[in-house]
């Protein structure tokens, strides 16, 4: 049998630092954010000893942080009066590469079974992004135990690092950075200041940069809504919205699974988007702890709602080892469905208790909405709760949702009834709202083109089939028939002849069942693309990719006077009743939005009309 050996993996502690500094982290600038993150750390483990009347030095100091910069000798240096370090902390948590203080803090705690600190520190390197813009680090660390010296650590980044006992030193941290030539902009007030807003403006001690306090703003969304007055939400609103107008809506929640969150999400009163300012992107911003880890997150909600605006915030995301993303993509993704979940939830509370503000959100951001239903299927149902339309059976302007439709259904309806129009007014003079009206079936009508994507998504709804009422497949059975309706065979034969005068400009013609006032009127075969839907994939430039056109069906009307005349008009003159069937078919493709060059139809107008002056002034 052969001889195993066991070896432990060494480490070129030079080769890890150069990695920590130089490919750790994607932007220089994110040193600022650990360093202040690695103090609030410090002055949160003061307070926890405070709470637990231990003995420390300089009982009265008040824990806080300070940033000063000084651009003519290049340096910028981060003060806190928090815990400090011991000579044993300053040698096992800044000259162990990837030792994190704050770790074995938590563990303790976790040990003694005491409650969690607010810390955010866990891998242990965020002090080393120092190096990224700094030739020379200077830490002084005086700690709370009373009986303990000040010591000074100093290092270049390189090999090691030099201690030297300081008798002067007040409790807490005191972090210089001597910046590299390329690095002096971290040296300019106006630089760190903008730093500072970004990444740290929610630090929960008071954070001063060269003696102007600059975190003023509190992280509101850490308290409890029944504390909060509504002036205060929109003063946060208009600082991380950065508009001026008070918000429409916004909503304050925890929850705590999959992960302990808590979300302050706020709706714009403007849809940008609508306004021609191209398309938004998320302005929800990702917090742990109250510091920001991802500007405008990409996955905390899916796309549709890139319109909110706000914080989500988390006190134990698995943060990647740079604090700059998400270790977990299958947590993230239980996130956004919580997240999403919720606010829809909230959405539909706010149609039930408060309509009229319900609906102007409605108004402004109905796309989003829909775009929902088309692209997003895990959410499409709860999305089709809050679709608006206006009825058949409503005042002009009135909306009506599809659940209160559906409870408004009598017993023998089976299917939802959608119309697509361009307006009120063109719904209601529709051939197509005919038989509805006849039989007072309310209908839902559509005026956004898009809408036929919503209803070919969406399908059904409450088990109930949404319908166009455009489809051949609606048959409401026989229209009342009229007195000088043509018999059933004549009527068959009429359409017989009209197939055979217009050929291939249309597929079927029979006679419909669905006409009251109209002499005939186009319907979609099934599954074929609506009047709306090609003329959204035109303006699309997609015409090349929709094939060969698609031929209608032609439903004529035997009630109609034309077509009693013309049956009687063909066998004398059938040049004339091919003009006229022409002329019908064209009338058709007018009333359904189908006819895009008018021209032929014009003209033959004109011949018709000559002819009918003539036969009128012989």
């Amino acid at each position: 049998m052969s001889k195993s050996e066991t070896h432990h993996f060494q480490a070129e502690i030079q080769q890890l630092l150069d990695i920590v500094i130089h490919s750790l982290y994607t932007d220089k600038e994110i040193f600022v954010r650990e360093l202040i993150s690695n103090a609030a750390d410090a002055c949160e483990k003061l307070r926890f000893h405070q709470a637990s009347n231990q003995a420390m030095h300089e009982p009265d100091r008040t824990p806080s942080i300070t940033v000063t910069t000084d651009d003519k000798a290049g340096t910028v240096t981060f003060t806190d009066s928090g815990v400090g370090m011991t000579h044993g902390d300053l040698v096992e948590n800044l000259g162990t590469i990837a030792h994190s203080g704050t770790k074995a803090f938590l563990k303790q705690l976790a040990e003694d079974k005491k409650p969690d600190a607010g810390l955010i520190g866990q891998f242990g390197v965020g002090f080393y992004s120092a190096f990224m813009v700094a030739k020379r680090v200077t830490v002084v660390s005086r700690s709370s135990a009373p009986d303990e010296q000040g010591w000074q650590w100093v290092s270049e980044g390189g090999g090691g690092y030099e201690m030297t006992q300081t008798d002067d030193a007040p409790r807490g941290t005191k972090i210089t950075l001597e910046l590299k030539d390329d690095a002096k902009e971290f040296a300019e007030t106006h630089t760190i200041e903008r730093i500072i807003k970004r990444y740290s403006s929610f630090v929960p001690y008071p954070l001063e940069l060269n003696g102007n306090r600059l975190n003023t703003v509190q992280a509101i969304w850490t308290r409890s809504k029944n504390d909060i007055k509504p002036e205060e939400y929109d003063e946060f609103y208009t600082f991380v919205g950065h508009d001026p107008d008070k918000p429409q809506f916004h909503l304050h929640f925890t929850a705590d699974a999959p992960l302990a969150i808590q979300a302050l999400l706020f709706v714009p009163q403007r849809n940008f988007e609508s306004m021609g300012m191209g398309r938004m992107d998320s302005e929800v911003n990702l917090y742990c702890r109250k510091v920001l880890i991802q500007a405008k997150a990409k996955g905390l909600f899916p796309d549709w709602l890139r319109f909110l605006k706000g914080v989500v915030d988390s006190e134990d995301l698995p943060l990647n080892i740079s604090r700059e993303t998400m270790q977990d993509t299958a947590l993230m993704q239980k996130l956004n469905k919580v997240l999403t979940g919720r606010f829809l939830k909230f959405l539909e509370e706010q149609a039930t208790k408060d309509a009229p503000a319900y609906e102007k959100f409605y108004g402004e951001y109905n796309r989003f909405i829909k775009e929902g239903v088309v692209t997003d299927f895990t959410h499409k149902d709860a999305l089709g709760k809050l679709l608006r339309y206006e009825s058949s059976t409503l005042d002009k302007g009135q909306l009506t949702s599809l659940a209160d439709y559906v409870s408004r259904m009598s017993s023998d309806q089976k299917e939802v009834y959608c119309l697509l129009a361009a307006n009120r007014e063109a719904a209601e003079s529709s051939p197509y709202f005919e038989v509805f009206r006849e039989r007072k079936l309310e209908v839902l009508f559509l005026f956004d083109p898009w809408d036929e994507f919503v209803i070919d998504h969406l399908q059904n709804f409450d088990g109930k089939p949404l319908k166009l009422a455009e489809k051949a497949e609606i048959d409401l059975g026989e229209t009342t028939r009229k007195e000088e309706a043509l018999p059933e065979e004549a009527a068959k034969s009429l359409a017989q002849w009209f197939k055979e005068t217009l050929g291939d400009s249309v597929g079927e013609v029979r006679v419909s069942h669905r006409l009251v006032d109209s002499p005939a009127v186009l319907v979609d075969p099934d599954r074929a693309m609506t009047s709306s839907m090609r003329r959204i994939m035109k303006a699309m430039n997609k015409e090349g990719d929709q094939g060969a056109p698609v031929k209608h069906d032609l439903e004529i009307n035997p009630s109609h006077p034309i077509l009693s005349l013309l049956e009687s008009t063909r066998q004398k003159d059938s040049a004339l009743a091919s003009s006229v069937a022409e002329q019908v078919l064209d009338s058709a493709r007018v009333a359904a939005g189908l006819m895009e060059d008018p021209r032929a139809m014009l003209n033959r107008l004109n011949q018709l009309m000559e002819k009918v002056l003539k036969k009128e002034s012989a």
